[in-house]
């Protein structure tokens, strides 16, 4: 079976690092769009049309499901894109992990991109699952770049200047953003009072095995990974290669649960 992951950079491969843990039978196809790259500051119609141009580059393909590990994308282009594959191929977005970590009733914050903690869908996600409790928004600046670049001292110095300005009294940090579950361990260790982050990446690929009926079975042999650059045949880039879950999706290699960002609380795909 094969499953499309369709983002504008790097941070599809913490989902799917988990989709080849669960299933390491699937044949994923990863769509990165480094022409259209970032997503975050274009219009609606703009996301939504190069989301659309990185699914019809696959349209062809015998797929039999499409994963959007973008919260952004996800918002703007899911609806489009199941129109476009439902119900023959089953569509799976994110959501950021705002939902589980209000459960806990303490109090947290959401590292986002600038764009994503001044937009409505944060605030609305917010609204929704808070319960009227206060929730800190902290814009991350330039940390899904420096991840993009694969430059760790630039987001060693991003999650520094975050954490300064993440209030003391927040006990979990949501991961808004794609790009931050594999900077992870430094975020972690920036804030040794943090007890919990909030990631997404396993619970959408859990989702994405019940909506193609597929039990976990890491027994399994392994599928083949190709790579799409803007709807052309490439590979990861070299900034993957940073990142030891980056280096092992690239080389086709087993992956084990160690390579896999550390979370301790996730939300469901949609």
């Amino acid at each position: 079976m094969a499953v499309a992951l369709i983002d504008s950079g790097l941070g599809l491969l913490p989902t799917a690092g988990w989709l080849r843990y669960l299933r390491p039978d699937l044949d994923l196809v990863l769509c990165l769009d480094p022409e259209g790259m970032p997503w975050g500051p274009r219009s609606e119609a703009s996301i939504t049309e190069r989301v659309l141009a990185a699914a019809k580059a696959v349209a062809e393909m015998e797929l039999d499901a499409i994963v959007v590990p973008c919260n952004t994308a996800s918002v703007t282009a899911l609806d489009a894109l199941r129109a476009m594959f439902e119900p023959g191929v089953p569509v799976v977005g994110t959501v950021p992990a705002v939902k589980p970590a209000a459960a806990t009733g303490e109090p947290f914050a959401v590292w986002a991109t600038a764009a994503t903690t001044a937009s409505d869908y944060q605030a609305r996600l917010i609204d929704a699952f808070a319960n009227g409790r206060p929730v800190e928004r902290v814009a991350c600046l330039g940390l899904a770049e420096a991840v993009e670049r694969g430059d760790l001292e630039a987001a060693r110095e991003a999650i520094a200047d975050a954490a300064k300005r993440t209030p003391g009294h927040c006990t979990g940090v949501v991961l808004g953003c794609t790009h931050y579950p594999l900077v992870s361990a430094e975020i972690a260790a920036s804030m040794p009072g943090v007890a919990n982050l909030y990631d997404s990446a396993e619970a959408v690929a859990r989702q994405t095995l019940r909506r193609l009926n597929l039990p976990e079975r890491s027994d399994t042999g392994l599928g083949a990974v190709e790579v799409l650059l803007s709807g052309r045949a490439g590979t990861l880039p070299a900034s993957a290669h940073v990142f030891p879950l980056g280096r092992a999706i690239a080389s086709g290699e087993r992956i084990t649960r160690d390579l896999l960002p550390e979370a301790t609380s996730r939300t469901p795909g949609h």
